[in-house]
């Protein structure tokens, strides 16, 4: 279940690096604009409002130049020490982690595209805490960053018998050009701080409460200022919302917003800001792949296949036909965001496809695939959709491999590591064996620099997904 937090495999440079910015940011604003639909009138507000000094104790910002403005302790509703009967039955509605099995976000920062994968690992924990052994739910969070690796955490979440949810710590794993930075923003509950409220079980304006409360390693304090918000979610009108101001550790503010069925649905502020595409089963649709939407996806997977070889006609028909193919699913009803980022994909494959370069077909073409089987995770398990993106991350590293960057390639070797963590349980003994075996050369390869075996290798586990995928 993930990389051992000793086990850097890629060894972080020395003097570790500057930790990115983490779950604040991304999303187009147009989408974001969008999103608060209505609130119950006379009751709320969704305005930001300042959150009160604290007269009470100073907590140093990370600088170490000030007090940070926390809220006052009569407003902490996190000071009582939970109870845990059950902590794994994890369902509050705006924190449902034991419930929703994958989300997708999606945004932008610095003006590049942002995306984040969020899978409830398969087992528990358990965590010493208070003089109590808590059981914990383990929940992977990935984050790409142009398209490349940029963070990774391991989640650890409890439910108290009042029906808040804690957080008890976090695995942190920074990257940089493909390698591993740092581990900035790791900590655990018993060993650095105590278990830290991260919702309540009924939040109400004014409450204030620490999700993370470990200060010179972690911190942040949460202030609710909205509640009964309606949000524009992937499959329309969510209400039920609540909107909250989040005080960091550097003293900068972020606004938040979290949605029964998805726990946290928006973040950030300004440009860089991020949003629910997509949570499963929240918009989980019956019935198997529409043929619309699998025509799309085999027909990125076909184009990706040809563009070595053909000409510039077959090239610009297969394209046709997955644009067609696309126009079909779109009349099905597409989550908004989802749909941006399917277009977005279509219009660099044609640009790529009329260039002519196989290589630039190829890259688009895995985009365009990606996307699809976003699309897919309404229909399929979540463990076969990571499988195939676990395929497509694959086919990244051999265009990698011949473009010569050893660097991109670590980096898909490591990408590739914690997408199997997500999957590999769904698979008999053999067929993990397989995969593990070969990720195994691959990384040795990666890690060497030696690109010939890290193809070769990458083409024989290739060969293993082939037979292995679902069809279905």
């Amino acid at each position: 279940m993930g990389l051992p937090r000793t086990d850097f495999r890629n060894e972080p440079p020395t003097g570790g690096g500057t930790r990115r910015p983490r779950r604040g940011g991304m999303l187009l604003l147009l989408a974001i604009a969008s999103l608060v639909v209505s609130a119950c009138a006379g009751r709320v507000s969704t305005d930001v409002q300042p959150v009160p000094t604290a007269s009470e104790a100073c907590i140093q910002n990370e600088q170490g130049t000030g007090c940070l403005p926390v809220g006052p302790e009569s407003a902490r509703v996190d000071l009582a020490p939970p109870t845990f009967s059950h902590p794994t039955r994890v369902d509050n509605p705006l924190h449902p982690t034991g419930v929703v099995s994958s989300e997708l976000y999606l945004g932008r920062v610095g003006g590049l595209p942002f995306r984040t994968e969020v899978t409830l690992l398969p087992g528990t924990r358990t965590i010493e805490w208070n003089g109590q052994a808590v059981e914990v739910l383990e929940s992977q969070y990935f984050a790409y960053l142009d398209g490349r690796i940029h963070e990774v955490a391991l989640d650890w979440y409890a439910q108290a018998d009042d029906g808040s949810v804690w957080y008890l710590g976090e695995d942190v794993f920074n990257y940089e050009d493909g390698v591993l930075a740092d581990i900035h923003g790791t900590w655990q509950a018993g060993r650095d701080g105590p278990a830290a409220m991260i919702m309540p079980a009924n939040p109400a304006v004014g409450d204030t409460y620490r999700p993370e409360n470990a200060p010179g390693i972690v911190f942040e304090e949460v202030t609710v200022q909205s509640t009964d918000v309606t949000v524009g979610g992937p499959d329309g009108p969510v209400p039920g919302a609540i909107v909250v101001r989040e005080l960091h550790m550097d003293g900068s503010f972020e606004a938040k917003t979290f949605a029964p069925g998805y726990g946290e649905f928006t973040t950030g502020g300004g440009n860089d800001l991020e949003a629910i595409a997509l949570a499963v089963p929240t918009n989980a649709r019956s019935g198997p792949v529409p043929a619309e939407l699998r025509a799309l996806t085999d027909g990125a997977n076909r184009i990706y296949e040809i563009a070595g070889g053909v000409a510039g006609g077959e090239a610009q028909t297969a394209f046709a036909e997955i644009s067609a193919a696309w126009e079909a699913t779109r009349a099905l009803g597409i989550p908004p965001m989802l749909e941006s980022q399917m277009v977005e994909g279509l219009a660099a494959l044609d640009g790529a496809v009329k260039t002519q370069r196989a290589a630039e077909i190829r890259q688009a073409a895995i985009g365009v695939a990606r996307a699809a089987y976003d699309l897919q995770l309404m229909y399929r398990p979540a463990a076969d959709i990571d499988l195939a993106r676990f395929e497509l991350m694959v086919r990244q590293l051999g265009l990698d491999v011949a473009s010569g960057d050893a660097g991109a390639v670590a980096g898909d070797a490591t990408t590739l590591e914690w997408i199997r963590d997500r999957f590999v349980s769904s698979l008999s003994a053999a067929e993990a064996g397989e995969v593990n075996g070969l990720l195994e050369r691959i990384r040795t390869a990666a890690d060497g620099e030696d690109l010939q075996a890290a193809e070769e290798y990458a083409a024989r586990l290739g060969d293993v997904l082939a037979a292995i995928l679902p069809t279905d």
